[in-house]
């Protein structure tokens, strides 16, 4: 015997609750028939339909005191970080400037100022010079910005439309906008390959169009040949998959191609402050701390740790099927998170070219990339303690997501802190005399 116990509003006759209670349950036995019988009983409720979902919400979990310290904490990272570019970093440079510019100096003092001469000036003739790997770095920023605004915009309408009430709204948006904002990643990466002298454009705009979905399909296929073979509701259908397709070939694509287009002609002119030198100047060896991997190790710890709770509450909403609707809070770190990456990729950069190495431009990417290497290791720590995930099915769902988001993170932070640098190098560089 089961009983239905439905609240409803009856004015507008939608159902809000359904609660299944049984009574007399009886022991199935192979070849024995059973008399299956419910009833209904109706109840009128104050809730309307529009807050039907509110139930579902753990608001004590999500809204905890330490949630709010997070945000609080970060944002005070924020102004340690900005006043530390602001005040001691640009006094140096000042301080380099008012050295370099100096005219009337007696003979000792310029021979002084000759004899320190060393540093970020020096690397003037090949601070500019392409990077190595132009096409996929192009790609890797052109994507990376493409994510951001994508992140940035999803955010804002789960926050205006409440897309997690309807079942996977988040994800099919997700995928919506991502075709939509193709037109980013083709613009950013038409344009900074055309500025430093890339030839073949057509093969960069198709690794730009292509490189994330398809990683993102590999992962898929992996996991969902997992799935099937464990007879797993977890696998996408066919037919989704054919959509997902279908989105990337006939908007998202064309969008790419559009944007590489215009931004090989808007933006693509060379404007660099200083002419690059003919010869590549030799690069002296310095401190292990001042070599581009240690800097694109230790530049992510900063920007993880402004995101380090908010990735708990993150991984317990995905992992332990708890409803995640605080998109407010996700908003306010992911902004931080920005600021937190643009700041810490500058001054890697700075005591980058203080060393005399102008090799920044893949440096300042991998620093700032390096975050998703913290996020996965810590996502390796949360399985291991806070979840009870066990099996190669379970942990191969886990691990193989994780790395996809891992992998769009690490290329959004990676062009956000490139940008960055570059716009960091351009104004440092604008006032001293290139010769």
């Amino acid at each position: 015997m089961y009983k239905v116990e439905e609240p409803v509003k009856l004015w507008v006759n939608k159902i809000i609750h359904v609660n299944l209670t049984q009574e007399s349950p009886k022991l199935l036995e192979a070849g024995k028939k059973l008399d299956m019988t419910y009833s209904v009983k109706w109840l009128p409720t104050d809730v309307t339909f529009a807050r039907r979902f509110e139930v579902y919400l753990d608001y004590p979990f999500f809204e905890h005191q330490i949630h709010w310290f997070s945000i609080f904490n970060s944002f005070m990272m924020v102004i340690f970080l900005t006043g530390l570019v602001s005040m001691i970093l640009m006094w140096t440079l000042r301080n380099d400037y008012a050295k370099y510019a100096r005219e009337d100096d007696d003979l000792e003092s310029l021979e002084r100022d000759v004899n320190e001469e060393s540093g970020w000036k020096l690397v003037h003739g090949d601070v500019f010079r392409p990077p190595r790997n132009l096409t996929f770095l192009s790609a890797l920023v052109g994507i990376g910005t493409q994510l951001a605004a994508l992140i940035l915009l999803v955010i804002i309408l789960a926050i205006v439309g409440m897309l997690y009430v309807g079942r996977g709204s988040i994800i099919t948006t997700f995928i919506v906008c991502y075709a939509l904002t193709s037109f980013i990643s083709g613009y950013v990466s038409g344009g900074l390959y055309s500025r430093n002298g890339g030839k073949n454009w057509i093969k960069a705009m198709i690794l730009t169009a292509s490189l994330f979905p398809f990683l993102c399909f590999a992962i898929g296929f992996v996991l969902n040949t997992i799935a099937i073979f464990y007879r797993s509701l977890a696998a996408i259908p066919f037919g989704t998959m054919v959509v997902m397709f279908v989105l990337w070939a006939f908007i998202s694509f064309p969008l790419v191609l559009l944007g590489t287009v215009v931004g090989r002609n808007w933006s693509g002119a060379p404007n660099n402050p200083c002419r690059v030198k003919t010869i590549p100047r030799p690069i002296p060896e310095k401190k292990w701390y001042l070599t581009p991997s240690v800097i694109s190790l230790m530049g992510g710890l900063l920007p993880f740790g402004s995101i380090f709770i908010e990735m708990y509450f993150v991984f317990t909403s995905f992992w332990n099927y708890k409803v995640y609707y605080v998109y407010g809070f996700m908003l306010l770190v992911f902004v931080i998170l920005l600021i937190v990456t643009i700041c810490v990729t500058i001054v890697g950069t700075y005591f980058l070219l203080n060393a005399e190495n102008y090799h920044w431009q893949w440096t300042s990417f991998l620093s700032a990339a390096s975050t998703a290497l913290y996020v996965y290791l810590y996502s390796i720590y949360y399985y291991h303690v806070k979840t009870k995930m066990s099996g190669f099915f379970q942990t191969s769902f886990y691990f193989g997501y994780t790395l996809m988001f891992c992998l769009g993170l690490g290329i959004l932070c990676g062009a956000i802190g490139y940008l960055g640098s570059t716009l960091f190098v351009r104004r440092i560089y604008r006032n001293i005399k290139c010769d």
